[in-house]
């Protein structure tokens, strides 16, 4: 059985691409969201808890490392990685509970390796 992802991503067009990717990759993408906000009420109304989180920081609403701190207070062990153009929120993502943390612009091959380690764990 392939790892499930619960994708949050502002920009339509970066939450397509991962999406796409990551199922021509095997993986099953269970849901998607656009800000923190919502991404927190579909992960909390959600029956199957995904095996990863991938995370965007700025967006509206509520921003990413908000957004993973309430994750992480509702399931300790959930993996997120964490994606950002901003380097300096890497401190404050893995702090808020992040496993991983991939700066933006990266490979889509890192994001699959992220993908694979943080589906192991």
């Amino acid at each position: 059985m392939s790892a499930s992802v619960l994708i949050v991503d502002d920009e339509l067009f970066i939450v397509e691409l991962y999406r796409d990717i990551l199922q021509l990759r095997g993986y099953r993408v269970v849901g998607t969201a656009f800000d923190g906000e919502e991404a927190l009420r579909k992960y909390n109304d959600s029956s199957e808890k995904p095996d990863v989180v991938i995370m965007d920081h700025r967006m509206p609403v509520m921003n990413g490392v908000e957004a993973t701190r309430e994750i992480m207070r509702l399931n300790p062990h959930q993996k997120i990685i964490f994606v950002s153009a901003d380097i300096l929120v890497e401190k404050e993502a893995r702090e808020a509970g992040a496993s991983e943390f991939l700066p933006k612009p990266f490979r889509m091959d890192d994001l699959i390796d992220r993908m694979k380690k943080s589906a192991q764990k």
